[in-house]
């Protein structure tokens, strides 16, 4: 059963302002704050800007080749972590590791709150 707070998540998540502005976590945390979802398939976690910013400066940017600057702020219950890159892309770590390989798993901010907010719809 999907909490209510679950359900104002997804609207929230897929809110069509985002797209106008160029996607950054700025904007995203304009929107929210942070975000738990354990619930969704093994858990999804947008990291407040404070766990974002102290992540940053203990770990440095997400190593992803073609991206100056990679900011992870979201992980899952899988203990894998997304990071954006310059670019706007959404990277997924390929493991549980700070330091290994990253892929592409959105094209976008907007696309990668789109692909989660399907996963919390497919839950219902």
């Amino acid at each position: 059963m999907i909490s209510t707070r679950l359900r104002t998540a997804v609207c929230v998540l897929s809110k069509p302002q985002l797209s106008p502005i160029r996607e950054r976590p700025t904007t995203l945390y304009w929107v929210i704050g942070e975000a738990s979802l354990p619930d969704v398939d093994s858990g999804y976690f947008i990291h407040s800007p404070a766990t974002a910013a102290e992540h940053f400066r203990e770990y440095g940017p997400a190593p992803i080749d073609g991206e100056p600057i990679a900011l992870v702020f979201a992980s899952n219950g899988g203990v894998h972590l997304f990071a954006i890159g310059a670019s706007g892309q959404v990277w997924k770590s390929t493991t549980a590791s700070w330091f290994d390989d990253f892929e592409v798993t959105a094209s976008s901010l907007q696309k990668f709150l789109e692909q989660l907010g399907r996963r919390i719809a497919n839950q219902t």
